[in-house]
Formats: C-alpha cells, structure tokens, sequence
C-alpha cells in the first residue's frame, strides 16, 4: 500500500511542476484536489481498493490493454490523450458538431456553469499541450457528484472495486449456468466467447473520466457534471428516446478511442449505462458517436460502428456475429456480445450505495456536534469530518451498522476513527 500513498506525492510534485499558480486560472483544476489527494492516502479502505484494482490489471493478458489500463490508473504522469494539442479552435469544432449531430441539448447548456465548453472539457493541467496531465490522480477521485455514491476522496477505487468483482463474479456465473455440459465434473472457468481481458479491464476503465470530471471545490464539494450524449428527444437519424448520460461516461471512452484501444473494448466499456439490448441500441451507439467527435476519429473506420443499408449507424458484428446477417430479415437484432451487458450489469451497485449515502450524509449531520463539527461551517465540516469518514468508513458500512444496531452502532464506527486519530 505504500506504493500508492507515494503516488499521491508524486503526482502532487508533478502537478507543481507542470503549471505554477493553475489554481488562480480561469477554469482552473479543482482547488480542493490536493485535500482530496491526502484524504483519500490515508484511508485503508481506498488504499486496499488500489490495490486490489492494480492486482486486477496485472492480470490483463493482452499487452498492449494491460499497458493502457496500468498507465492510465497509476501512472501520476499519464497523459490524456484525448485533449492532446486540442486549441480552443479545436474545441469549439467538436461543439459545433455534437451540436448539430443532436449530442447535447441547447438547454441543458445554458443551464450548465461554463455552458458546454466546462462540461465537455472540464479543466486539465497542460491543457492544449502534447501531453495534457490529470488535475488529480485515480485515487483521490470521488464515485459520483457530490451527495450521490461513494462521493469521497477515493471513493472511485472502492466503488470500481466493487464493480470489478461484480463483473468477475458474473462471468463466473455464466460459466456455471450455461457452460457446463452433462459429462463435465467441473465447469470451465469462462464460458467459450467471454474475453476475460474485458471482464477485467472495463469496470476499471469506465469511470476513469471522473478524475477529470468530479474535481474537488476548496469547500470539500465537487464540480457539477454536465450530461450529454443525446439531445433528450431524438439522435441525429431520427432515433426516439433520451440517451443523455453524465458526461464522465463519454469521455472515458472518448479517452479510450484516443489510445486505439480495440472495438470489443471501447464498445463493452460504453456499454455501463445501459446494455444495446431490449431497444437501447441508439444509446450505445450515440456515446460511441459523442465520444468519437470528442476524440476526433471515425468511429466506422476504426470498427465501433457500422452504418447499416439505411446510413444508420449500428453496432458492429464483432467475432463470429456476422457469419449470418441477422438484420437483413429483422432490423431490430442487435450484435451483442456478452461482455455488453456483464459490464452493464456489474454497475450497478449504485442501487444500494446512492440511498446508502443519503442515509449516512443525515446520520453524520446529526452526530457532528458530537465530534465538534457543525454543517454550516463547510469547508471544515466537510473535509475533516464528512468525507473523511466516508472515505475511511464507506456509507455502506455505516447503513449496515445503522440498520443492525441503529444509531449507537454508527456512533461507535466513527468514535473508533476519533480513537485512531482520524478524526
């Protein structure tokens, strides 16, 4: 665990280096990033996740996937390549053209601090150069906006954690139910068709876009997230239905159409939100097209999309899928693998740890006296008191002592971190 707690440290001397006096700019990188950073160092829990994360990684057998992933989570220098030698020029282009491909919606922009432009490119140290660098590192990067789940310093890694073992778990699941055949004793490990490397590596890509999108504010909040990825009402081919999504989820595969990462890939990370199935084709599909505009490749060239006989941009028939044209007699069949929808079923543990923070975000305002913390004073109550302990103790920890032993068992949850010195 040391090694990431060092990581922390590096990052900020490289952070230091990389643009002195960023904080004073105009949409400027979190002020509040650097806090972030030490909070989430000394928790187990967040450090265990890394750990745990990093492990996982490692295990990725394709090379140049395992290289990507390593890079992109634990190298304090990694570069985002999607916002390599972007000009503001440049920027306004892919506007223009998410714009007018009806990939966000006019009014959810002017009601967005910044407008689009803040949404879509959220601040990043170096911006515009050959190697834009991470306002804060992996680690130290919260789950969700604040107020939602795992919203702490570190609650990306146990939320991805969460996720990464839920997808391993359910790839095991399909290996047991449906692989095995009468004269086998012991089913094999993955079912046939099931690319390990992507059970692994998606759940751990998909919210990588949070360090750049949930920064931290010096009063211990986070910056708001803009949603995107559809206009509310139709895509561009005259598609029914919202596919609007937050907008870390396009950037993240945006981020991985800049590293060439490989279709199987890219499409099972941007399918988290939703599986193509059961009539959600057009929003996979236009996170993939939002996500290509913002990294500026063809998405049809590099085989995440296809255009069907109509010019109507579908998924491809990645593998075997296309050795007989199911569309030809029923347009409504989708190409699926089966990584789409584990990918999309491992995250959702949000059903339980979003109403969990809630819970523990009431719970702790009531005990704060206690503790000498008061919620009116902001900037104090939320760094030394609410984010750190739901950065040391996790709100699921703390709505599984509350409903066990109701609020004398949360109180001795927090009174063990005073007796550490946490608090």
């Amino acid at each position: 665990m040391a090694h990431y707690r060092s990581l922390g440290a590096a990052f900020l001397a490289a952070s230091a280096a990389a643009l002195p006096g960023w904080a004073s700019e105009e949409r400027a990188p979190g002020a509040g990033n650097a806090t972030a950073m030490e909070v989430a160092a000394g928790s187990p829990l967040v450090q265990a996740s890394l750990g745990y994360l990093h492990e996982r990684a490692l295990a990725i057998r394709d090379p140049a996937l395992r290289e990507a992933t390593l890079d992109a989570t634990s190298n304090p220098a990694t570069c985002v390549r999607h916002r390599a030698r972007l000009s503001p020029a440049d920027q306004k282009a892919i506007l223009d053209r998410l714009l007018a491909e009806g990939l966000y919606a006019p009014a959810d922009a002017a009601a967005f601090p910044g407008g689009a432009a803040a949404g879509v490119f959220p601040p990043v140290i170096y911006d515009g150069s050959a190697c834009p660098r991470l306002p804060q590192p992996f680690g130290s990067a919260p789950g969700s906006v604040f107020g939602g789940h795992h919203s702490a310093p570190g609650g990306l890694a146990i939320h991805e954690a969460f996720n990464e073992k839920s997808s391993e778990s359910l790839a095991a699941n399909y290996a047991r139910n449906y692989q095995p055949l009468p004269h086998e004793k012991t089913p094999p490990r993955a079912p046939s068709g099931i690319d390990e490397d992507l059970v692994i590596a998606a759940p751990i890509w998909h919210d990588w876009a949070k360090t750049i999108v949930l920064q931290w504010n010096a009063d211990g909040s986070e910056f708001p997230e803009f949603n995107f990825g559809g206009n509310g009402a139709t895509d561009a081919f005259g598609q029914p239905g919202d596919s609007r999504t937050g907008g870390h989820h396009v950037l993240g595969v945006a981020e991985a159409m800049a590293r060439g990462l490989a279709p199987a890939m890219v499409i099972t990370q941007a399918c988290a939100h939703s599986a193509p199935t059961l009539g959600n084709e057009f929003k996979v599909v236009n996170w993939l097209r939002a996500a290509a505009i913002i990294a500026r490749v063809d998405p049809v060239a590099r085989g995440y999309l296809r255009l069907d006989a109509t010019g109507r941009p579908r998924l491809p028939p990645l593998r075997r899928l296309g050795d007989v044209n199911l569309q030809a007699a029923d347009p409504a069949q989708v190409n699926v693998l089966p990584e789409y929808t584990i990918h999309h079923l491992s995250d959702a543990d949000y059903v339980f740890t979003a109403p969990a923070v809630t819970q523990a975000e009431a719970l702790l305002r009531r005990l704060a006296a206690r503790y000498g913390y008061a919620p009116s004073d902001l900037a104090r109550y939320n760094w030394s008191f609410r984010n750190t302990v739901l950065s040391h103790l996790s709100a699921e920890r703390i709505a599984f002592a509350y409903e066990r032993g109701g609020l004398e068992a949360v109180l001795e949850e927090v009174d063990a971190l005073r007796v550490g010195k946490v608090l």
